[in-house]
């Protein structure tokens, strides 16, 4: 079960403690796009550019990564100035693999943020990256992905059991 267990888990993407990170050792940060930094095929929001700014000061290197295809994934990466990877099969560990090459760190400082046990999380912990997972923004989601939720919401049951500490305020 632990490759279904984030790391951690925070409620929102732009609640993170950025810097924290920053000063523990990390140097790039992998991102889903769809319900982690913006609702599900919705553009760029200037909240998203902040971050990516902000991101940018501190010192960390970013990439995008989506299953989507670039014609989704590319203008939004362009939007917040990030490298990006797209079809990236997740869980596939591979997406994962080439985003942090793309930024050119070591996996150990690469941390991944997505909003999906099934794909996100499992990718993530699968190519043994730190992951932090947030709560989706939007609930209106397609149908498959509504009832991989229903799935989800048992493991994060028995991972709140586990793993209290896991969580961020």
């Amino acid at each position: 079960m632990s490759l279904f267990y984030p790391n951690e888990y925070a409620e929102s993407t732009y609640k993170i403690d950025f810097q924290k990170y920053y000063d523990m050792g990390y140097r790039g940060l992998v991102f889903d796009i769809d319900n982690t930094l913006v609702p599900h095929d919705h553009p760029y929001t200037a909240q998203s550019v902040a971050l990516f700014e902000e991101l940018r000061r501190i010192g960390f290197k970013t990439c995008i990564i989506s299953n989507n295809n670039e014609k989704r994934v590319k203008p939004f990466a362009d939007a917040v100035g990030s490298e990006y990877t797209f079809d990236a099969h997740k869980p596939s560990k591979g997406g994962y693999l080439l985003s942090v090459k793309k930024m050119g760190i070591k996996l150990e400082e690469a941390i991944f943020i997505g909003d999906q046990i099934l794909t996100d999380v499992l990718g993530a912990r699968r190519a043994g990256m730190h992951c932090i997972m947030v709560k989706y923004i939007d609930p209106r989601e397609k149908k498959s992905i509504r009832f991989k939720r229903k799935i989800e919401k048992v493991i994060l049951h028995f991972y709140k059991k586990k793993k209290k500490d896991a969580f961020q305020k």
